[in-house]
C-alpha cells in the first residue's frame, strides 16, 4: 500500500521539486508530469488506453472551455485599458485612496480579488488584480505572489458559492449548515491574511509599522460579514459582500489611519505624477476609465444573481461525451453563460466606449492570446493531468492510505488530503466534487461530524489555490513574467504549509471537541 501510495504522489512530488527545486518553467514540469502520470496509469494502475485518451481529452476540453476562456478574457480586458491609456487614469484614481503599495494590495489583491472570486473564480481574482498591481508600478513577483496569498478562504464560495454547495451535494450535507461551519473554520485566515499581505508587499514584518489597525480593519471587515452572510443567507454570497465591505473600510481606514506618506512604500513618486494629479479627472473620465471592470462586474451580477438569465443562457450549450470509461458523464460546453464569455462582451464594449477601435481590439486580443501561449500549455497538462489520477484510482488510492493509517487523527489530515487535489487540479470544486464523499463518509465510521470533516476539505482545498501550478501560472501570466513560475512557488509554499497545518489543528478541534451542533 505504501508503494501504491508514493507512485500515486509521484506527479505530485514531481510538481513541487521541478517548480521550488529546479526552477524549471511551469509549461515544462507540467507537461513532464502528465507524461509521467499516463506511465503509471497504464503500467500500475492498469487503466485501458481509451480510457486514459479520453481522460486526458476531457481534462483538455476543461482547461480551454471554461478556464483558459476566462483567463484570456480577464487579461485581455486589462491590456484593452493598457493600450486606451485609460491604466493611467486608473492609477491616478487609485493612487488617490493611497499610494502606499501595502494599502493598495488589500484593496486590490484581498478585497477586489475575492470580489471577483465571489463572482466569477476561473482565475479571474488572480489574473486581473495582479496585472493592476503591476500596472500601479508594483514588483511584478510581488504583485502575484501576494494575488495568490489573498486567493485563499474567498474560494470557499467563489462562483456564487459553487465549491460549497457542490461539496454539500456530494457530501449529503446541508448547504447552509456547511458553509457556516467553513466560514467558522477559515475565519482566522481571514483575519491573519492582511498581516502577511503586508509583510510580504514590504519584504519584512517592519512592513506592518502604521498598518496594524489597518490591517486588522481590513481582516475585521471581511471575517464579520463573512460569517454573518454564510449563517444567515447561504454559502452563494459571503465572498462577494465581505470583499465589499473589506474595500470599503481599509479604504475609509487608511485616509484616517495613514496620512502620512513612507517613500519606501510608495508606488509612484510624487515626481513622477505630481503634475498630472493636480489636475482634477472628471466623472466622466473616471467612469470611461472604468468602463471595462464595471460592465465585467454588472454582467457577471446579472447572469448570476438574476434567475431567469441565468436559466435562459444556461441553455445555450452544446453536451459531447468525450470519457470513455465506467460511469461517465457527458462534458457540457455553456458557450454564453459563462464567465469567459461575460468579460470578453465587458472588454469589447469597454474598448469601444474607451476609443478604440474594432480592428485594435482584435490586435489586442491577438496579442493577448500569444502573451499567454505558455500558462495555456500549463493549465491544459495540469487539467488532463488531475482527470487521469482521478479517473485511474490514483487520487483515491491516496486518500485511502490517509484514512488508514490516522484513525482517530484522521482530521488533521483531512485539510491536507483535500489540498492535494487543488494542488493538481487548481479548483476547489474539485477537490469537492473527489474528495467530498470520502471525508464524511470517514467523519462517520470514526463517529465525528460529517459537516466538519466536509469543512476541512474545503479549508485545505482553498488554501492550495496559491501552490497550485495552475494558479501559479496564471499569476505569471498577468504579471508579464511566464516561465518564472518557480520563483512564485518558492515565495507562496511557505505560507501553504502554515496554513495547512493551522487548519489541520483546527479541524481536529473541531472535530472531537467542538461540533457546534453541525
Amino acid at each position: 500500500m505504501v508503494i501504491i501510495f508514493l507512485l500515486a504522489m509521484a506527479p505530485i512530488i514531481w510538481l513541487i521539486i521541478a517548480l521550488s527545486g529546479l526552477k524549471m518553467p511551469g509549461y515544462k514540469a507540467c507537461f513532464i508530469a502528465f507524461v509521467l502520470t499516463i506511465v503509471l496509469a497504464l503500467l500500475v494502475w492498469k487503466q485501458p488506453v481509451m480510457e486514459v485518451f479520453t481522460g486526458a481529452l476531457e481534462g483538455i476540453a476543461m482547461a480551454i472551455w471554461p478556464i483558459c476562456y476566462v483567463i484570456i478574457a480577464a487579461v485581455f480586458a486589462y491590456n484593452v485599458t493598457v493600450h486606451t491609456k485609460n491604466m493611467e487614469l486608473i492609477k491616478r484614481m487609485l493612487t488617490s485612496v493611497s499610494k502606499d503599495e501595502r494599502i493598495l494590495v488589500l484593496i486590490i489583491a484581498f478585497g477586489f480579488g475575492s470580489f471577483m472570486e465571489g463572482m466569477a473564480g476561473f482565475g479571474t481574482a488572480v489574473a486581473i488584480p495582479a496585472s493592476m498591481l503591476v500596472g500601479l508600478g508594483m514588483n511584478p513577483v510581488v504583485a502575484a505572489a501576494t494575488c495568490l496569498v489573498a486567493n485563499t478562504a474567498p474560494t470557499a464560495y467563489g462562483s456564487i458559492g459553487i465549491p460549497t454547495t457542490t461539496l454539500a451535494s456530494v457530501a449529503n450535507v446541508d448547504a447552509q449548515s456547511l458553509g457556516e461551519a467553513t466560514a467558522i473554520l477559515t475565519i482566522p485566515i481571514l483575519i491573519v491574511t492582511p498581516f502577511i499581505l503586508v509583510c510580504m508587499t514590504g519584504k519584512s514584518v517592519k512592513a506592518l509599522k502604521g498598518m496594524g489597525i489597518i490591517s486588522i480593519v481590513s481582516g475585521v471587515s471581511f471575517a464579520l460579514p463573512y460569517y454573518l452572510t454564510a449563517h444567515f443567507m447561504g454559502p452563494e454570497l459571503p465572498s462577494i459582500l465581505s470583499s465589499v465591505c473589506c474595500m470599503v473600510f481599509t479604504g475609509v481606514a487608511s485616509k484616517f489611519l495613514h496620512k502620512k506618506e513612507e517613500p519606501e512604500y510608495q508606488l509612484i513618486s510624487q515626481k513622477e505624477d505630481g503634475k498630472e494629479d493636480r489636475k482634477r479627472l472628471t466623472v466622466g473620465e473616471m467612469i470611461k476609465a472604468w468602463t471595462p471592470f464595471i460592465l465585467i462586474l454588472v454582467l457577471l451580477m446579472s447572469m448570476s444573481l438574476i434567475q431567469p438569465l441565468h436559466d435562459a443562457l444556461a441553455t445555450i450549450k452544446t453536451t459531447v461525451p468525450i470519457y470513455s470509461g465506467e460511469g461517465a458523464s457527458p462534458y457540457t460546453f455553456t458557450w454564453i453563460g459563462t464567465p469567459g464569455t461575460m468579460i470578453l462582451i465587458a472588454a469589447f464594449i469597454g474598448g469601444f466606449v474607451q476609443g478604440a477601435t474594432l480592428k485594435e481590439l482584435f490586435q489586442v486580443l491577438l496579442a493577448t492570446i500569444k502573451q499567454m501561449w505558455k500558462t495555456i500549455a500549463t493549465i491544459v497538462s495540469v487539467l488532463a493531468t488531475a482527470k487521469i489520477m482521478g479517473y485511474s484510482g490514483m487520487i483515491t488510492d491516496i486518500a485511502t492510505l490517509f484514512v488508514t493509517v490516522t484513525g482517530v487523527f484522521y482530521p488533521l489530515f483531512a485539510p491536507f488530503l483535500g489540498s492535494i487535489v487543488t494542488f493538481v487540479s487548481g479548483s476547489a470544486t474539485t477537490a469537492s466534487v473527489l474528495f467530498g464523499g470520502l471525508q464524511a463518509q470517514t467523519a462517520t465510521a470514526i463517529g465525528m461530524s460529517p459537516v466538519w470533516m466536509a469543512a476541512a476539505n474545503t479549508g485545505g482545498a482553498v488554501v492550495a489555490k496559491m501552490i497550485s501550478p495552475q494558479n501559479i501560472s496564471i499569476g505569471a501570466a498577468a504579471a508579464d513574467m511566464q516561465g518564472q513560475e518557480s520563483s512564485l512557488m518558492k515565495i507562496v509554499i511557505k505560507y501553504y504549509i502554515v496554513y495547512i497545518i493551522f487548519l489541520g489543528i483546527l479541524s481536529l478541534i473541531f472535530c472531537r471537541f467542538l461540533s457546534l451542533g453541525f
